[in-house]
Formats: structure tokens, sequence, C-alpha cells
């Protein structure tokens, strides 16, 4: 049997429809896909969890009908949620919030998945949702064979590897288990960025300002911590081929599937629509494909609204 390259997606909210749409492309045209394409997961969390981490979703709120919705939606087609509960600031008074003991409530069927980093707050999760996956964070930054060795001994399903080891054979050779490996293939953040741990930081301490501001009067709302990254904001699938991080296509075929690594992350949770299509397209999709899916894609994101083409308004002449 065919080993399968296995891409985990962004997005549980705003790339939704998006996703839905890939995985039915997936059944309908298969023709269009390179060899052995299978969704490994859809990654993310619902706006206004405070475990939340990696990228702020705010502005938004789900009611429970609708987390159930999505949750069955994609459980329907064989493919696990992942919550990415990452957030570095959490104490433990937060592990007892309401609405992100729902989402794992709703999704407590043995079949989903949760990404951690803090500690405390896996051990709790162990304990309480034992059903589920549990895997381990990039946010833990482990940079070397030895610790990331001993972090794939531990009950992880995956370990997400550090991105500035991409590329890096010298050190990937002696990983062992390299099927619990994946590998975050399309970071837009420079190697060896210096302010990457920061972010992520600031992500969780405006998860808790927004949470905080929904409890108070318009006048009394605290603004986020500002947040502007010179090394990766203005970065796409385009313009970052040229970094050594970068795994493209070829790579995954010719050189980690090879060695026995088989599972792919794309980020991009909170990505510009059109720059998300160009990336999972250059992936997934046969060269000679792209432009007649590309079109598919884009019509049906139209028809059914989330995208919106505003046509001329009639005039009066003269």
């Amino acid at each position: 049997m065919e080993q399968k390259v296995r891409f985990h997606l962004p997005g549980l909210r705003y790339n939704y429809p998006l996703n839905m749409y890939w995985v039915s492309l997936l059944e309908q045209y298969p023709e269009y896909f390179r060899p052995n394409i299978e969704i490994g997961s859809f990654f993310g969390t619902f706006p206004y969890a405070i475990w939340n981490g990696g990228r702020l979703m705010h502005d938004d709120q789900c009611d429970s009908d609708y987390v159930r919705g999505v949750i069955q939606a994609m459980n329907s087609k064989g493919i696990p949620v992942r919550y990415t509960f990452t957030n570095p600031c959490l104490v433990e008074e937060d592990f007892k919030d309401p609405y992100c003991n729902f989402l794992m409530q709703a999704a407590n069927n043995g079949m989903n998945e949760v990404m951690v980093f803090d500690p405390k707050l896996e051990a709790y999760l162990r304990d309480k949702y034992p059903n589920f996956a549990y895997n381990s964070s990039t946010c833990k930054e482990i940079r070397n064979t030895e610790e990331l060795n001993a972090e794939i001994e531990k009950p992880y399903k995956y370990v997400v590897l550090d991105y500035n080891l991409n590329n890096r054979w010298d050190l990937l050779e002696n990983v062992q288990h390299k099927e619990k490996l994946e590998v975050l293939i399309n970071t837009l953040c420079i190697p060896n960025c210096p302010r990457r741990g920061e972010h992520y930081k600031n992500i969780g301490r405006n998860e808790r300002i927004i949470l905080e501001n929904r409890k108070l009067p318009m006048d009394q709302k605290k603004p986020i911590e500002p947040w502007y990254c010179e090394y990766g904001d203005n970065n796409c699938i385009h313009n970052i081929k040229g970094y050594p991080t970068f795994i493209s296509v070829e790579d995954i075929y010719e050189k980690y599937m090879p060695a026995g690594i088989n599972n792919f992350k794309i980020e991009g949770r909170s990505a510009y629509i059109f720059s998300l299509i160009d990336t999972y397209c250059y992936y997934m999709l046969k060269e000679e494909c792209v432009g007649e899916a590309r079109l598919q894609i884009i019509k049906n994101l139209e028809k059914s609204g989330v995208i919106a083409v505003r046509k001329p308004r009639p005039a009066m002449w003269p």
C-alpha cells in the first residue's frame, strides 16, 4: 500500500467554506490532484477561546449549533478537527473556561485532536478528555535532535517540527519514528526569526484582553497590544521560496516521503483567501490542472457568497 501524502489544513471558522469545498474538489475531481493526497486534519479553533494560540481570532462569535455543525461536517468526511490550544500565557484558572470546555465536549467523539503547548493545560485535558489525540506544538521551538527524539517518545500522535529544522538533513536523519513528525512547509517567518516566540506571547495576551473586553462597556474597553512584524507580515507562497526553511512540492515527494515523513502542515488560519488558494493549489494539485481548478474554486466561493464581486452601478446619461 502506497504511503499517503497527508496535509493538515488551517481553519475551522474563516476558512471553513474553502476547506469544505476543497474536500469536495478532491472527491469529485481526483484527477486534478497529485498522487495519494489525503487531508489529515483541519486545525484551528473558534473565536473567543482563551486557550487559542498561534493566530489571533477575534471580532466574531460562533453559536453552539454552528460549532457542532462544523465538527459534524468535517468528521463526516473522515477528517479530524484539531484544536490549536497553544496559548503560552494561561493560568490554571483559565482551565475552567466554560467556552473552551464546551468546544472540547462538542468534539468529544473519539475522532478529534488537540495541539498543546502548556504542560499543565495538557495534563488537565488528558485527564478530562482522554478520547482526544494530542499533538506537540511547534511553539515549543525544539531545535536539537536529542530533545526532539525525547518529545517524539511521549504519547503524542504527531510532533510538529520547528521550522528552522526544515531541510536540515544532517539533523533529521537522526530523528527516530519519523512517521510521527509533522512538518510546517510554508512558514512565512524568516529563518531563525528573532520575534517568533514574542509573537506567540503577544497573541496570548491579546486573547485575554479581547475576552475581558466582551464584558466591559465601550468606554472601558482596553486596547489590544499592537503587533507589526517586519520579517513576515507581507510574505506569501510566491516570495518565500528562496528561504532555506521553505519546503517545495518536489522536496515533499523526492526527500521527505522517501525518508518516511508524510505529514505536512500548511499555515494560514488568518491568511488572505486568494493567497491560501494559491498555496493549496501549489502543494496539492498537478501543475497542469491548477488554472482550471483555481477558477472552479473562485466561482464556487463567489456563488456561495464567500467572495463578493461588485459590478458597476447603473447610471443615466446625460
